[in-house]
């Protein structure tokens, strides 16, 4: 991707790197930002080469949230046809984040300092979520005068619970690593940015060495039990299971374990 891109993408030994590349601005999410989420996960959904998805950022921030400088432009004080340009507008904010969840890889993001904002939508979107000692988070739309309209107030009750989650999205108040930890937003904390970067490339590389097609199940079980209930994702996954379980994964699985090594699995 060009030195302009709010990402530079890096796959390797079937992890996908993400990195966002606007150090200068905290990383602030435009509209360009959203519409690059929107293409590189489509791509990753259909690249055997990726297998899990890690998201980092450069700079002093993971991330401050939207760019309300650069959208401020695109928002009218005009009539009915402004506020439907608008409504299109976070359509397709909410489309590039939606596209994290919808994936069927799994992704991590790795975040460090400032996830303000837009950057907990962000997040909320992710499936594991890990964080370096001196990251701060903030529902902070309230404070701005917006509901926030990517993502968090629909995901991140079912990852903390609806107590924590009103209080952190009706106060827009900061928390830290150890609240968040605490709170179940994160799973891990790490001491410094280097060693965020290390526990996430651990993490990815243990998922990345399971069976893809499997692990890739397990998500699509996970969401669609997540918004059916109970009883529908057992009728969904035993039908899952059904069209899947006899795979040549599977008997590269029983091989390995009779041979007393590790499977080498191709995602067939």
């Amino acid at each position: 991707m060009s030195d302009h891109s709010p990402f530079k993408v890096k796959i390797a030994d079937y992890i996908a790197w993400v990195t966002m590349n606007r150090p200068e601005n905290r990383n602030a999410m435009g509209m360009d930002f959203f519409e690059g989420l929107r293409d590189l996960f489509k791509d990753f959904n259909n690249d055997p080469e990726v297998r899990v998805v890690v998201i980092k950022a450069e700079g002093k921030s993971f991330t401050a949230g939207i760019d309300l400088m650069g959208l401020g432009s695109l928002i009218e004080d005009g009539g009915a046809d402004s506020r439907e340009k608008l409504r299109k507008l976070i359509l397709d904010g909410q489309e590039g984040v939606n596209n994290i969840e919808k994936c069927t890889k799994p992704v991590i993001a790795a975040i460090h300092s400032h996830c303000i904002g837009g950057g907990v939508d962000l997040i909320a979107a992710c499936d594991i979520r890990i964080a370096s000692e001196d990251a701060i988070f903030s529902i902070r739309e309230t404070r701005l005068g917006v509901i926030a309209d990517v993502g968090t107030l629909q995901r991140l009750p079912y990852i903390i619970g609806h107590g924590w989650f009103r209080e952190l999205a009706l106060t827009g108040r900061d928390f830290d690593a150890a609240e968040a930890l605490k709170i179940g937003l994160i799973t891990r904390i790490c001491k410094t940015k280097e060693d965020l970067e290390l526990e996430a490339k651990k993490l990815a590389e243990e998922i990345a060495a399971c069976a893809p097609l499997t692990v890739q199940g397990t998500k699509d079980v996970i969401l669609y039990s997540r918004d059916n209930g109970v009883y529908p994702g057992l009728q969904y996954v035993a039908q899952k299971n059904a069209a899947a379980m006899l795979s040549e994964d599977l008997g590269e699985a029983i091989a390995a374990f009779m041979e007393k090594r590790k499977p080498v699995f191709k995602g067939k």
